[in-house]
């Protein structure tokens, strides 16, 4: 938990490097490992491909909601419980945030329905990922609803 508090500080304070200190570069390859992983994903949850969440989550991953705090497995059982008609994302942007970290942001739209509860049609998301044993896994996500 520690180490996700960690990386989202380091992610809100990337643009504010002290004197001396130089900005994680930029790397285009695993800035399209990390898109393309993130709208997987986005896929597995619309077909239900729970196979895909268990062999793309880190064991300790979150996720961050208006209702709150959830783990791996509740994420597994919630996302198991909605109804996707289609979504589509975009606006990406990355940020390596050291050699084993990544942060993306993005917009989803989405036609979905999760325990009977209509999801909001656009929201703002945030993924962070981390290699762990040479592969890229979700370590942490959440979203708000997008202003109208």
């Amino acid at each position: 938990m520690k180490r996700i508090v960690l990386m989202l500080v380091i992610a809100i304070g990337a643009s504010s490097v002290a004197p001396g200190q130089t900005k994680p570069s930029r790397d285009g390859k695993v800035e399209a490992q990390i898109i393309a992983l993130e709208k997987a994903g986005w896929e597995a949850w619309k077909t239900k491909d729970t196979s895909w969440f268990q062999a793309n989550l880190t064991d300790d991953y979150l996720t961050v909601h208006a209702d709150g705090v959830t783990n791996k497995s509740q994420v597994m059982k919630d996302w198991a419980a909605c109804e996707v008609k289609s979504f589509s994302l975009g606006d990406f942007k990355f940020l390596m945030i050291d050699k084993d970290a990544a942060l993306i942001t993005f917009v989803g739209t989405q036609d979905a329905v999760c325990g009977g509860k209509v999801q909001p049609a656009t929201v703002r998301a945030s993924s962070v990922y981390a290699k762990r044993g040479g592969k890229w896994l979700s370590v942490f996500y959440t979203e708000i609803p997008a202003a109208q």
